[in-house]
């Protein structure tokens, strides 16, 4: 049975187009930058030119007597740490007395044009002391280092370890055990819209109305609060529409800050624009990750033990780098049956822009590493990579040794469509000269189960208002941000209620009319808003059909709905429309609003271990995906012919949507796999740009055959999960599985970029001719 009693209700499946689709292909839809800015002063932010350092002086003066500008802020304005994580809040929004990367805030001008404020940051006076700058891992770790955070021994954010059965007899009963150690680049979110916001701060009343990009208003909220010194209940969020998010914007960003700090500094408007070179420096993307593997298996490749150290450079400030590295140990987990599993983390800091979340959270490297290195071990036993899934495949239900709880566990079925789809079988080893399949699978979570911000309130509330001609307002806090969570939530309520999709109206993301929501995070909202939007839904449906009987003289008990039909019984001959009744159910009480809610149960949220909840959800997406390639050994380029992908998403409210989310996620897979990768030049980006930064192209991108597989998850909105993040994590080692089909090279790095290829198949080279040499020799 659902919480909320989600999974008993039919779901009329349709392919849906979101509700707000005409607005953005007929240009109607505004953004923040599109907004209405008149009278809006300009911020512009000043940045520290060096990577590290002590700051001596900074005086402002002249910028601030400069004709045309009305504030200049520092440091100095705002004494308050901000941060995603309650207990890492080490990060201000512009310096104060150290600066930790390059391009980090320092101060910030609100001018009466952009013109103004350039010329005025050429003004700043700032001096500063270098200190040593540390770009890598190994480098920030050395003995002797210079601590980036005096509290912070040996520039480690956080180390984990944690150990999960008997992991010495695990590799004892093994029949091979193989060890590989891969490494994949820093990745960029590359989101199309660059940030911005605009902040409006009112001195008679002491209000804030801030709009912004954000994914996370509510957090937005609570750091701007606590940064300006303002009470909660004086400021507002507004989302306007969002062009991606990915993860980008799922912490407060510095700039959010600023531009706030600005507007109440001049006692009004502020908007701030990021060009994109700024966007690479307020990135917060999947950190630079080494990852050393170890496994073991059965002859017949039954995985005995695990064995995984993870090192991801974190960047100069901690944001959800503790999430992201326990994510990438907690997340070895829930996927296969392992009996003994260890795990080793260290987030490192560095002096380069700090990392984040991105779409597949501190999963996607890990999984990667581990499901090449599984394919490495089932060709050297002669076994086929489907036939090593199928052997280590979970029971549902069940719990996972770090107890994180599986309801629903699609995988078997999804390793059967994209097996059969793809013709593995006929056609693997048979492609001929430089052309491979490969495969993988992934998961990922349908929302943390556990809030960062603990406060004892629903995980999602939804309200529904009913009003005197018959619409229905679905009030939601979510940040639909390009997902479709508002299409779901419209779909969720019209399928409730039983009537059309064009009855509800949806307003999202206006903290002064809709509920608190904790954000677009973990794709959660699918998940925890729609069975609150169902449960709404219920509540409201049970009003309705109170005002019904009331209106037939029968009990409540008796009537049915068909439709926007309500009737006593299939037979009667008397019956109300929907607006009859909506008109009955207002009769002394007017505009009625209902709430519904969800809560992640406790037995959900992780195991008692510490860094336990992180990895825990209600339920888990499954995947398996084949990529078919092409490669070229003269020149090194890698061809992408066609990728299989299936998902277990519980089920498919809208297919529609699913569809395209499942796309994009393995879209963003390839973009990490073959080409993405953000390079630093003492400590600047060295391609800041969507010229330089390479995103695949329509030119790049193959067909995709999509495979939705259904679970129907017993706590999800009409048994559904998530559908957007479960994907990506595996395009990226069944393409590595790809190539070594089509080449037989095994690749250790990840982009796998032309001169990458090319450098490994030289060492193949090498390697033949000193095999050859030896054997000559003997």
């Amino acid at each position: 049975m659902n919480a909320n009693g989600g999974s008993t209700l039919t779901l009329e499946r349709r392919r849906v187009p979101l509700i707000d689709g005409i607005d953005k292909v007929t240009g109607r839809a505004r953004y923040t930058a599109d907004l209405d800015h008149a009278g809006a002063l300009i911020g512009r932010i000043f940045r520290s030119p060096v990577s590290h350092g002590e700051i001596l002086k900074l005086d402002i003066s002249k910028a601030r007597a400069l004709d045309g500008v009305f504030a200049v802020v520092t440091g100095d304005d705002c004494p308050h740490t901000y941060g995603v994580l309650p207990v890492t809040m080490n990060e201000y929004p512009m310096a104060r007395g150290r600066v930790r990367y390059r391009g980090e805030p320092v101060a910030a001008v609100a001018a009466i044009d952009a013109a103004t404020a350039q010329r005025a940051l050429g003004l700043i006076d700032c001096e500063i002391r270098e200190l040593p700058a540390y770009y890598t891992s190994a480098d920030a770790r050395a003995p002797g280092a210079v601590l980036l955070h005096d509290n912070k021994p040996g520039n480690l954010e956080r180390e984990v370890h944690h150990i999960f059965g008997d992991l010495a007899a695990g590799f004892a009963q093994a029949d091979l055990v193989r060890e590989e150690t891969i490494n994949c680049a820093e990745v960029n979110h590359a989101q199309i819209e660059p940030h911005a916001a605009l902040a409006e701060f009112d001195p008679a009343s002491g209000r804030l109305t801030m709009q912004s990009v954000s994914q996370v208003g509510y957090y937005l909220h609570l750091m701007l609060a606590r940064c300006l010194e303002l009470d909660e209940s004086r400021i507002s969020i507004i989302k306007p529409f969002v062009v991606g998010g990915f993860g980008a914007r799922v912490e407060v960003l510095n700039f959010e800050i600023v531009t706030a700090l600005l507007a109440k500094a001049v006692g009004g408007k502020v908007l701030m624009e990021l060009t994109r070179e700024e966007n690479f420096l307020t990135h917060r993307a999947r950190p630079q990750t080494d990852v050393r593997l170890k496994l073991g298996i059965k002859r017949d490749g039954r995985l005995t033990a695990c064995e995984c150290e993870a090192i991801q450079r974190g960047g100069a400030y901690a944001g959800y780098g503790i999430v992201t590295i326990l994510y990438a140990g907690a997340l070895l987990q829930g996927l296969y049956d392992i009996p003994a599993i260890k795990y080793d983390g260290y987030r490192v800091y560095a002096n380069l822009p700090p990392c984040g979340a991105m779409r597949g959270h501190g999963s996607v490297d890990t999984r990667h590493t581990f499901e090449c290195l599984l394919d490495r071990m089932a060709r050297e036993l002669g076994l086929d990579p489907f036939a090593v899934r199928r052997v280590n495949l979970l029971q549902a239900p069940t719990r996972t040794m770090n107890d994180l709880m599986i309801n629903s566990y699609g995988l078997a079925e999804c390793l059967d469509k994209v097996e059969r789809a793809s013709r593995w079988k006929e056609r693997r080893g048979k492609l001929g000269p430089g052309k491979g399949l490969g495969m993988a699978c992934s998961h990922y979570v349908s929302g943390a189960a556990k809030p960062i911000h603990w406060t004892g309130e629903p995980h999602a509330v939804v309200h529904l208002k009913l009003d005197f001609d018959g619409s229905i307002t679905a009030l939601t806090g979510a940040a639909d941000i390009g997902q479709g969570s508002s299409t779901m939530v419209a779909i969720s309520v019209a399928e409730t209620l039983g009537v059309s999709l064009d009855r509800i109206r949806v307003v999202a993301g206006d903290s002064a009319l809709t509920p608190k929501d904790n954000g677009a995070y973990s794709s959660r909202i699918t998940f925890m808003v729609g069975n609150a939007a169902i449960d709404a839904a219920r509540n409201l449906k049970a009003m309705l059909i109170e005002a019904a009987a009331r209106k037939l003289e029968a009990r409540s008990e008796d009537i049915e709905c068909a439709g926007e039909t309500f009737r006593v019984g299939s037979g009667a001959q008397s019956s109300l429309t929907f607006d009859e009744v909506a008109k009955a159910a207002l009769v002394d009480v007017g505009a009625h609003t209902v709430k519904g809610t969800f809560t992640c149960p406790p037995e959900a949220q992780g195991g008692k271990h510490k860094g336990g909840a992180v990895g825990s959800t209600m339920g888990f997406s499954y995947a398996a995906q084949v990529v078919e390639v092409t490669v070229a050994e003269d020149t090194g380029i890698v061809k992408v012919d066609k990728v299989w992908t299936a998902l277990d998403c519980g089920r498919a409210i809208n297919p529609l949507a699913v569809e395209g989310q499942i796309e994009g996620s393995v879209w963003m897979g390839m973009g990490q796999a073959m080409s993405e990768e953000t390079r630093y030049l003492d400590g600047l980006p060295a391609h800041a740009s969507l010229l330089e930064y390479r995103v695949p192209t329509i030119s790049e991108s193959p067909p995709f055959e999509v495979l939705i597989v259904e679970s129907n998850d017993l706590f999800g909105p009409f048994g559904a999960k998530e559908a957007s993040e479960g994907a990506l994590a595996g395009f990226p080692p069944a393409l590595v599985n790809a190539i070594a089909n089509a080449i037989g090279v095994d690749l250790d790095e990840l982009p796998v970029t032309p001169d990458r290829l090319m450098e490994a198949l030289v060492e193949r080279r090498r390697a033949q001719r000193r095999g050859a040499m030896r054997k000559a020799a003997s």
